[in-house]
């Protein structure tokens, strides 16, 4: 064991030997619940995203009254869904976990810890998910909503093949952004006792009352965490992208036609069209 004299980091080699696997719990309980809870999170908020931007069916013809119910139940979902939103963005995610926690408990209803930190974090993602796929649904031209509808689309069919694949794509970097907020944000999970990282971190600690070398070990291994995942979505956004040569097909009478074109040589092959 260091002594009194130990330099700092003999301290942090000495706790990373002693409680290693106590900080390898935390950081896969992290992941767990980040990762998860984004997955579902996004998922009730393209869900939330698609009801909000859908616009009621004009009520005319013989059927304008069962159009005319259906159009207020649609806007009455629409305002419950705009005050969840409001509700879950407006207000800290450590309050909304002691509430809905020991909430359930008083009326009955016993959570595990892991279940209540993955539902917190989905139904808390999923406000934020929810504004942001709107925006990207609301980026695509409005004239692809107008020929999906022109060729008899129904509203879900032009979301699903239309306008969600490049709406996703648009909002890949918000949505990685999500997720590294959420693999930071489950420390405040630690007030209702879940074992992620920062709460293993507060066991260590007390041991052998060295709070600042265990919370440097852990704010290197948050970061660590955090850079590994911007790079893979970096990664992930840069194969969306597309690959970087091409192929234009032409008309066949034409010379000119299939040239294979680069990002880096797109501008010499858009003048060699032009002239």
């Amino acid at each position: 064991m260091p002594t009194a004299s130990t330099s700092f980091f003999g301290w942090v080699a000495f706790l990373l030997q002693k409680y290693g696997m106590l900080f390898l719990r935390g950081t896969g309980m992290t992941l767990l619940v980040a990762l998860t809870g984004t997955a579902f999170g996004f998922l009730i908020g393209l869900l939330v995203a698609i009801v909000r931007a859908t616009s009621p069916m004009p009520t005319l013809g013989r059927r304008s009254a069962a159009a005319a119910v259906r159009g207020a139940l649609l806007r009455a979902v629409q305002l419950l869904l705009a005050a969840y939103i409001q509700v879950f963005r407006g207000t800290p995610m450590i309050v909304q976990a002691v509430v809905i926690y020991y909430g359930a408990q008083y009326a009955g209803m016993y959570m595990d810890t892991t279940f209540a930190a993955i539902f917190i974090i989905s139904i808390n993602t999923g406000a934020y998910m929810a504004e942001i796929i709107r925006g990207g649904i609301f980026s695509v031209d409005k004239g692809q909503f107008e020929a999906a509808h022109a060729i008899g689309m129904t509203h879900w069919q032009t979301m699903t093949t239309v306008v969600l694949p490049q709406a996703i794509r648009n909002i890949l970097p918000s949505v990685g952004n999500e997720l590294i907020v959420n693999i930071k944000d489950s420390s405040v999970l630690n007030v209702i006792s879940v074992s992620e990282l920062f709460f293993q971190a507060k066991s260590a600690a007390g041991a052998y009352y060295r709070y600042f070398e265990v919370y440097f070990i852990i704010a290197v291994i948050y970061l660590i965490l955090t850079l590994t995942v911007s790079r893979i979505l970096r990664f992930i956004e840069q194969k969306m992208d597309g690959p970087d040569n091409y192929v234009i097909h032409g008309s066949q009478s034409d010379s000119r036609a299939e040239i294979v074109v680069s990002r880096e040589n797109a501008e010499e092959v858009e003048k060699r069209w032009n002239q």
